[in-house]
């Protein structure tokens, strides 16, 4: 089993823009980063409308009104209810100009995420990037940003629909793989 396979934990290091900071392989990550608070960001109905959904700032930011400011080091957990289609082509959403029709969060996103100082960005799809970000002038600015900023990612997460917007402790601890880019992992909450 490869790295970053199933439910997984990308370490700053999996991305070139990562690879020069301190403790970014999973072996090195001090464990007490492997639990955190989660801010669940619920746009599950926008993306049963449109699986190229993009995650913006204002959208964070009307969250944070409802709900109160991401809270620092915690984990930001995109909640689309992807986990519900099954581990086969409808999962990849692959469309006939071949790339994933999958949500993500936009590079502005991206950024206002790291000014709150967030663990990482935690999605249930097989990318922390949007399936199109391919196209996009900074392309996947999700892993480019966030493993520089020394950040953490985590994928094919389950369950989402079953945590409050505030207040559940995640734990997702990667296997300690010697100078690891990432790692499969069980991620669970305490709620």
């Amino acid at each position: 089993m490869g790295e970053h396979f199933g439910t997984h934990f990308d370490a700053p290091i999996h991305w070139v823009t990562g690879k020069d900071h301190k403790n970014n392989t999973v072996d090195t990550i001090p464990p007490a980063h492997f639990i955190a608070g989660a801010c669940v960001i619920d746009a599950s109905a926008e993306v049963a409308k449109n699986p190229d959904f993009v995650l913006t700032s204002e959208y964070i930011q009307n969250w944070e009104k409802e709900h109160g400011d991401l809270e620092k080091g915690a984990w930001v957990l995109f909640r689309t209810d992807w986990h519900k289609r099954p581990f086969d082509g409808s999962f990849l959403n692959v469309g006939e100009d071949g790339l994933n029709h999958t949500p993500g969060p936009n590079k502005e996103a991206v950024e206002y995420m790291i000014s709150k100082d967030v663990l990482g960005f935690g999605v249930e799809t097989i990318n922390t990037d949007a399936g199109m970000s391919f196209t996009w002038e900074m392309q996947l600015p999700c892993h480019t940003l966030m493993h520089g900023a020394g950040k953490y990612g985590l994928q094919c997460l389950a369950n989402l629909d079953q945590l409050p917007p505030k207040g559940a402790t995640i734990v997702a601890a990667p296997l300690k793989i010697e100078e690891g880019s990432g790692s499969p992992l069980r991620v669970f909450a305490i709620v």
